[in-house]
Formats: C-alpha cells, structure tokens, sequence
C-alpha cells in the first residue's frame, strides 16, 4: 500500500490571475495526515480555509470555483491537478486573493513550486477510490464514463466548434508522465468565445502570455504548441484537478468526450458521494463468511472473559495466517468510567490486547495448537494515531509473520472508518492450560 505524502517544507509564487487579473501570492505548505486538500485566504480577516471538495464548487464558468460560506477561491483547477499529478496527499495553499496565478496557462509554475518545496512520505496509507461498476455523466453534449482499472487512466477526446482542433489522448496518469506530458500544456481559448468572456467580466488577467486562442484552423501564441496535441492535454490536466475534488486518489479508467469543468465536477461529486458510502459502509456490521467465528467460537477459542474480552467476532480468515477481527466498542466498557470523565476514549493498551487476541485466534487454528493459551510477551513498533470513541466499531487486522512451536509474530493494526488508528508488531507465546 502506498503511503500518503506532504510537502517537506514551503514555497510561493506571485503572479496575474487569469480572470480577476489582480496580483497575488501563492504559497504551499505541508499538512498533515488525512488533511487533504484546502485553501486559505490570507487576505481576510481570520484567514478562513476552504475544503477542496466537490460539495464546494458553485461556479464553473471556463475554470472551477469553490465556495465555503461567504469565501470564494476561483481557477482551483492547476493547483489542484499538479498537487494530484505529482502525487501529493496534503498540502495547505495560502492566497492573499481570490484567484491563484495562472503562470504560463499550463501547471508547469506550480510543479516547480511542488518541487522546490520538496515531497515528503508521512506514516500513513494513501486512501484511494477503487472504481467497482461503471459511473457514466452525460451534459449539453459532453460525456465522462469512468469504468474499473487497477490504474489511473484517462482516454480524453477533444472537440472544438465545426469539429476544429478534434484531438484524442490516452495515458495511465503516473508523476513522471504527469509532469513531462500533461503539465506543460496550456489553457485555450477559441476566438469566438473571447468576446462572450470579456462581457462577462472574465479573463481580465488573459494574454497570449498565458493562454493559446485559435481563430478558425490556426492559433496564435506567443511560443509555438508545445505538443501537436496540446489542447487534449490541457483538457486532461483540467480532469485530474477537477475530480481530485472527490477527495481522494482515484483507481479507475476515465473516458472524456468533449469535457469541461461543468461536466469535471458533475463526476467529481459523484465520486465524493461514493467515497461516503465507502467510509459508511466499513462502520456497518458485517457478515460473518465462511470460516468465521461469532462471538461463541470466540468464546471457545480464546479464555478471556468479561470485562477483557476485546473481539466480538471474526469477519474473515485470509489463508492460513491472516484475520480480521470486529469490536464494537460501547459507551457500556468498563474503563470510559475512569478514561477519561467527560471525555470517553478507549486506553491503547487494549487496543494492543485486541490485537493480541486475534493473532492468537490465528495461531490457535493449528491442530497442534488446539485448547492453548496465548501469552503476551512483547510490543514493538507501536503507534496510537488517532483517538477511539465509544460508537466506533474496531476492525482488527493481525497477520502472522512468524508461527513457531510456541511462539508467534504479527503485524497488525486497528481501523476505525477504513483508517488506521493503532499498529504494533506482537510477540506472543502459547503455553498449554
């Protein structure tokens, strides 16, 4: 599994922004796990932050805004898709406006930003949306049909009015790909439209500094294309950023035709909702399956008793050395009487013994085995990251690394709502009764 990552350090970038022109400075800052991603305007008073997400846009008039009360942040789209292109979980972005700087028209600024700030691994897996069943978007001619990969693929066609400038591209989305074939391409705009923009009060900060337009078969710009295919790739730079507002890294095909930020967002909040019923889904009861234990062929495999019986059940045994347990973890425990007062949390320490108790459940399942108990004898590597409440069900994951006559070794962890509160690596013994 790959682990989520931040920026090491800070870094800023001023500059004209496309449509409000005004100047401004953007800085990105590390954030911490699960944080993803959100912006700040330093500009106003209490410096209030706006969520990244697709709950958020409100406008997607030629580029994606967000708005959170009575905060807006305009063209979130190239920061957002370098961020995501170059595989960055959690980053904070600073602004003294409303509207980042547009650069060049292409992300290429901010994947040299992301670069001099420098990346960095945290202790934690990344959280990825696994595509399981198709999800089509259809709107005013434009289609996004995103169907099962184990990659993030995007197949994008391009569609210019009179059929102009029809461009198609295909690619697996990866960070060196990311930066070399999609980030430098540029932002465009056709000639017809720049008039309608302009009466609406956009594109103010616009040249041919920073935006490609075609007018009829050619286009002007004051550097030559810098692919044949450019404006196919900028409309994919546009998807990655717009559907990085699902909130998560994606795992699935995307097919584009014709694409834009209206129809970008569409899907993206489709995919958010998705990514709800994935985090309510891992709270819900589940099943027992074939080779489970209840919570009497707990009783019968394990000697503890109320009140440290810490499993309620077994879910699911993976081959011959993995399992994952369930605790149902009640306002009733004995110990939220004294940890703490007001402030119910249930001690690490037994966390570790549930840990310890499915692992011997694992190992108890040998023949040999048979009617043992298992003792407790040593913790290592162990890590408490986020606070378990009463209400929250524990999902207890142990695998066996090591199985000995009398000694086993596993790597295990506990999740609450698909992510990790608590990891050790367990050494117990088994001694008959």
């Amino acid at each position: 599994m790959e682990k989520q990552r931040t920026l090491a350090s800070s870094a800023s970038l001023t500059g004209s922004a496309l449509h409000t022109g005004e100047n401004v400075t953007l800085t990105i800052l590390p954030a911490p796990v699960g944080h993803g991603y959100k912006f700040q305007r330093v500009d106003l008073p209490d410096e209030p932050v706006v969520d990244a997400a697709a709950c958020n846009v409100k406008t997607v008039e030629r580029a994606t805004t967000l708005v959170q009360g009575m905060v807006k942040i305009h063209t979130v789209e190239h920061v957002l898709s370098a961020l995501t292109g170059m595989g960055v979980d959690n980053a904070l972005i600073q602004m003294d406006a409303n509207e980042p700087p547009i650069g060049d028209g292409s992300a290429s600024a901010y994947i040299s930003l992301i670069k001099q700030a420098g990346i960095v691994t945290q202790d934690a897996d990344r959280r990825y949306l696994q595509i399981t069943e198709p999800i089509t978007v259809e709107s005013n001619g434009s289609v996004i049909v995103i169907l099962p990969d184990t990659k993030f693929r995007v197949s994008c066609t391009q569609v210019g009015p009179e059929g102009r400038f029809t461009q198609f591209l295909s690619a697996e989305i990866t960070a060196d790909f990311y930066e070399k074939e999609i980030a430098p391409a540029r932002t465009f705009v056709f000639y017809e439209d720049v008039k309608h923009l302009m009466d609406k009060g956009l594109i103010k900060g616009g040249s041919l500094e920073n935006a490609i337009v075609a007018r009829g078969d050619s286009v002007l710009s004051k550097e030559p294309l810098r692919f044949s295919d450019e404006f196919v790739r900028h409309k994919i730079l546009d998807i990655v950023g717009d559907l990085s507002l699902c909130g998560r890294f994606l795992k699935g095909h995307v097919i584009a035709i014709k694409p834009g930020h209206g129809i970008n967002t569409e899907a993206a909040k489709i995919l958010a909702e998705r990514c709800k019923s994935l985090v309510a889904s891992a709270v819900k009861p589940v099943p027992a399956t074939a080779g489970a234990l209840d919570i009497l062929g707990v009783m019968q495999t394990l000697p503890h008793r109320y009140p440290f019986l810490m499993v309620d059940r077994i879910i699911e045994f993976e081959g011959e050395f993995k399992a994952t347990g369930v605790k149902a973890v009640s306002i009733n425990e004995p110990y939220f009487q004294g940890h703490f007062p007001g402030h119910p949390v249930m001690p690490g320490v037994l966390q570790l013994e549930a840990m310890a108790q499915v692992s011997s459940i694992v190992m108890m399942r040998k023949t040999e085995n048979a009617g043992k108990i298992g003792y407790f004898m040593s913790a290592d590597e162990v890590k408490f990251r986020k606070p378990v409440m009463p209400g929250d069900t524990l999902f207890i994951e142990c695998e066996l690394t090591s199985a000995k006559k009398r000694l086993g070794k596993a790597s295990c962890r506990c999740l609450v709502n698909g992510e990790v509160v608590s990891e050790a690596i367990l050494l117990f013994g088994l001694v008959d009764r």
